[in-house]
């Protein structure tokens, strides 16, 4: 049975899909970009600030879907400029502390937005 997990602790999606999909003890999160969903509106700032709240928001879905990002089994990461791996690897080891998840790292021509980065996330609950 597949249950649209939904919060408004994390920004609302812009088209035809779900924050994140509930189907038996596991969690497939859409991308999350890095959009204050305060104030619906695109965080200012280079690759460590989008970076920061893009993660942010991904915690935030995982927690009301009743997970974590301890739970996290795989992610998949899109960044906008390989150049700024590094960068992205020191805010990911925030949210990652231990026994880390498998992961996609991918540089793209362009994500919604014009956004630096966005993230995906499949966890257990």
């Amino acid at each position: 049975m597949k249950e649209i997990i939904t919060t408004d602790k994390a920004p609302a999606a812009i088209g035809p899909y779900s924050q994140a999909v509930k189907v038996g003890n596991l969690l497939f999160t859409s991308g999350m970009i890095p959009i204050d969903p305060a104030t619906n509106t695109l965080v200012e700032g280079g690759i460590e600030v989008q970076a920061e709240q893009a993660f942010k928001n991904i915690s935030n879905l995982l927690q009301a879907a009743g997970s974590s990002t301890d739970k996290v089994v795989k992610t998949v990461v899109f960044i906008k400029d390989m150049n700024d791996f590094a960068k992205v690897n020191e805010i990911y080891a925030k949210y990652f502390t231990g026994n880390f998840p498998a992961r996609s790292c991918v540089e793209v021509a362009r994500l919604p937005k014009d956004v630096l980065i966005e993230i995906e996330a499949i966890a257990e609950i």
